[in-house]
């Protein structure tokens, strides 16, 4: 074998080995040692015959480094060396070295949490922070501290904080490997990309195969762009040399294998990628990459318990592996389609998963292992609590979880399947049906992007026309779909993959298929049935004009007119989780009978009680409901009464005090008494604020056999805020806060207390001659505001001291009201003059 880089410290690795139990390896791109390290190890004492597993991130990439062991040794896969990943497996008796895909890790710990056969679990390109990844860690961590103290455990990357990974490891010992990376020269856009990616991309391309030689990787975000391009470079005029290779996880392995190949002599190969390639694999022959700057990840929303695939710029971390995918046997070229600008913005690494999944695999996992809280296990960063709660509803309605958060047994099968808990329930309750072939056929085609491609594809998103179209293509070799002539882009690869992996999956129920005979997989009709069990929280109730209420309370709608909109009842197996009502992208219709069939223990009956805006008025129904959805309701003859109590209270809090009778007394009745609580706060407080949060304690006794706003109309509010008050706080009321205030010409004022701070007499100037200080309420302590009116009662002066208003303003006054009013009495001594409520005092 040719030296590569990491043989430099495969000494020192070995050495640390032998003395710890953990360590960090961090090796750059193309440095060896996902093919190195194993082979490296596989004879160690401490080992003692024991198996070393390794984990990778992607399926292709355990393949493939499989393969690679494998040649150097001579051998075939199987033999010492093998892979075992979802739904294959090529391992024997004397395998050693075993290449495994993350959520196989899971699986064997949770059948052998000891691991008794393996000696050493390597986790290679940790930094892609999988969720199965750290899953796999913190497990593997538990295990090794309670059952292995000889496990070994490494964890191997290119582009790692190994610190933080070693410090959570219990300070484990760190190894560098520098590597061999070929120098690679950057280009950068001048100014930020206009138009359409495909078409940059492709023009980048001819621009590439004018100025470089050799063999040509491209990112790109998604398998839909990389079919794009890969039409517009078939249209374009490309040399007769140049052979396109598609490359994404949905591609069969075959296709797969042959874009990672050597390219054939005198060919250029153009290599069209998703970030699948951006690790882990040696596309041989590459020399010259471009890179979109894009990529394709999936975001959990707790809020809608949905998942969506977001396109994002891709990281530092993502773009230099990128890169170096060129400088792997040569010197290269990577051409980056954002400028030098944008490309000082990108974060240093992409957000780990387990902060953006969906953690109902995980949760379930966890409660598989025995753990309720997760801070039980060793993180990097651990599940946060929304999604962990969201995943947690999930499963208790799938039966997987009791109330206490403990596993069922229902649970454990599921956390034993390869496949998503909604899936592998679904399969297992289809089993109860006899309808297991079908849900092993539905489960496969959920998992798979839609086999319909191209604009129409939206206008009929019922999955029986998907079925109908699978079990075409794998019976005739095509599609039929009569009736669906606009339909004229059929996956029909996605569709023989999905039939496989069906397969796969019937193979691994064949029991159960043997019992039920094929019948019972011919007829479509119960696909709602089988997608409500996988998506009990996505049945949705018709609310017309294609839109529809979802049973966890979201909304959704159809983007176009189609027969499935007009389905009083449908089960949503795919939404874009976007606005207020999610576009459904795939689902099926379901019969009322059958939800309630499906959802039989979470129906439930209650007696709706609720206060009605439109008819100010408190209604009762008595309902069939699953979640946010009514299935069915009757009116409610008499209904109890504290709960029309507390409807009407509710009523009251939502739409303010004004559905109360207030009056001219009881509003100055509240005001007085704020007033006396701002001098004493052992009186109550009756502001609106506090008189709406504590409706229950004054106003229910008295509301109890009200119903509606006319019934609240006979109420005494004056009486009622009486109520609220001692005997001495009713005396001390009238006492210190009085409604009114006798003046010298014998008149008796009301007083204005809506300004609990200064309390307002509003009266006529001539009725207070002879009065020499202004007078005071609240135990003497707050001077009344006197505002003093002209005889036409229009406000000419206020002030809290009369006694210098006689004396300093008066006269002023005086001459301007003279003027205007040369009737009325205006005395020189207004101290000594008589009170009067007339133009003048009588003789």
């Amino acid at each position: 074998m040719k030296a590569l880089p990491i043989d430099e410290i495969l000494p020192e690795l070995i050495e640390k080995l032998r003395a710890h139990t953990r360590a960090v390896l961090v090796a750059a791109p193309g440095a060896g040692k996902t093919t190195r390290v194993p082979l490296a190890l596989r004879d160690e004492p401490w080992l003692a015959g024991r198996r070393i597993l390794m984990l990778e991130p992607r399926r292709l990439a355990a393949r493939s480094s499989a393969r690679y062991m494998a040649a150097a040794l001579g051998e075939q896969v199987g033999q010492t060396v093998g892979y075992r990943v979802k739904m294959d497996a090529k391992v024997g008796p004397s395998t050693r070295i075993e290449v495994i895909t993350e959520g196989v890790l899971t699986r064997m710990l949770q059948a052998d949490p000891g691991l008794e056969d393996v000696g050493l679990i390597l986790f290679d390109e940790f930094h892609e922070r999988s969720l199965h990844a750290d899953l796999g860690l913190a497990l593997s961590l538990q295990a090794q501290s309670l059952f292995r103290e000889d496990l070994r455990l490494v964890v191997m990357s290119a582009t790692l904080d190994a610190s933080s990974v070693a410090a959570m490891m219990e300070n484990a010992p760190v190894i560098v490997s520098e590597g061999r990376v070929f120098p690679v020269q950057t280009h950068y856009l001048t100014r930020p990309m206009e138009g359409r990616l495909e078409t940059n991309i492709v023009q980048l391309i001819q621009q590439a195969l004018s100025e470089e030689t050799g063999d040509m990787l491209v990112f790109l975000p998604g398998a839909g762009e990389i079919r794009r391009v890969e039409t517009l470079l078939r249209e374009s005029d490309l040399p007769s040399s140049t052979v396109l290779a598609p490359l994404y996880g949905a591609l069969p392995q075959e296709v797969q294998d042959a874009a990672i190949q050597p390219g054939t002599s005198g060919k250029r190969k153009i290599v069209l990628a998703t970030s699948i390639a951006e690790t882990s694999l040696t596309v041989e022959g590459v020399r010259i990459v471009i890179d979109s700057g894009l990529m394709r990840v999936p975001r959990f929303s707790p809020r809608t318990g949905m998942t969506r695939l977001e396109t994002i710029q891709v990281s530092k971390a993502s773009a230099d592996q990128r890169r170096g995918r060129a400088g792997r046997l040569t010197p290269g070229v990577c051409y980056r389609m954002w400028t030098l600008q944008e490309d000082r913005a990108l974060t240093a690494h992409t957000a780990p998963e387990i902060k953006e999944a969906d953690l109902t695999p995980l949760a379930l996992e966890l409660a598989a292992w025995g753990v309720n809280d997760p801070a039980e296990l060793s993180w990097l960063d651990e599940p946060p609590k929304a999604a962990l709660e969201h995943a947690h509803e999930l499963l208790l309605q799938l039966g997987a979880l009791d109330p206490d958060k403990r596993i069922t047994s229902h649970g454990r099968q599921l956390a034993e399947m390869p496949l998503h808990p909604r899936l592998g329930h679904m399969i297992q309750k289809a089993k109860e049906r006899g309808l297991t072939g079908m849900a092993c056929e539905l489960a496969a085609l959920l998992g798979e992007k839609d086999i319909l491609r191209g604009r129409k594809a939206a206008h009929d998103v019922d999955l029986r026309l998907r079925m109908e179209t699978l079990r075409s293509v794998a019976s005739r070799g095509e599609a039929a779909l009569s009736g669906h002539a606009d339909y004229v882009e059929v996956d029909e690869g996605a569709c023989r993959r999905i039939w496989q992996e069906a397969a796969q999956l019937k193979q691994a129920w064949s029991s159960s298929l043997q019992k039920e005979g094929a019948k019972q997989s011919v007829s479509l009709d119960a696909i709602g049935t089988l997608l409500a069990e996988a998506y009990p929280d996505r049945i949705g109730q018709r609310r017309g004009n294609g839109k529809y209420l979802l049973r966890n309370g979201r909304g959704a709608a159809f983007a176009t007119d189609q027969p499935l909109a007009y389905a009083p009842y449908i089960v949503a197996a795919q939404l874009d989780d976007q606005g207020s009502d999610s576009r459904i992208m795939l689902a099926a219709s379901i019969t009322q009978t059958e939800l309630e069939g499906v959802c039989d223990e979470q129906v439930e009956e209650e007696t709706a009680v609720w206060w009605e805006k439109a008819s100010q008025s408190v209604r009762a129904r008595k309902r069939t409901r699953l979640g946010a959805l009514i299935l069915r309701e009757a009116s409610v003859a008499q209904a109890n009464q504290e709960a029309v109590t507390e409807a009407l209270l509710s009523g009251i809090a939502s739409e303010g005090l004004g559905l109360l009778p207030w009056n001219r007394h009881s509003r100055q009745l509240q005001e007085r008494m704020l007033f006396m609580h701002r001098l004493d706060d052992a009186w109550p407080d009756v502001s609106d604020d506090a008189l709406l949060e504590t409706l229950g304690e004054w106003l229910g006794p008295h509301a109890y056999g009200c119903k509606s706003r006319d019934d609240l109309s006979r109420l005494s509010l004056t009486s009622i805020l009486e109520s609220m008050l001692s005997w001495n706080q009713k005396r001390e009321l009238d006492e210190h806060a009085p409604t009114h205030m006798v003046v010298p010409s014998g008149s008796r004022v009301p007083i204005d207390y809506n300004n609990q701070e200064a309390p307002i007499l509003a009266v006529r100037l001539q009725e207070l001659f002879g009065w020499k200080e202004t007078p005071r309420i609240g135990s003497g302590r707050i001077p009344l505001t006197l505002q003093l009116l002209s005889p036409a009662h229009r406000p000419v002066q206020v002030t809290r001291d009369l006694a210098s208003f006689w004396l300093h303003t008066y006269f002023e006054v005086k001459k301007d009201l003279k003027g205007r009013y040369p009737k009325h009495y205006w005395p020189d001594d207004p101290l000594q003059a008589i009170p009067t409520n007339r133009t003048r005092p009588r003789s």
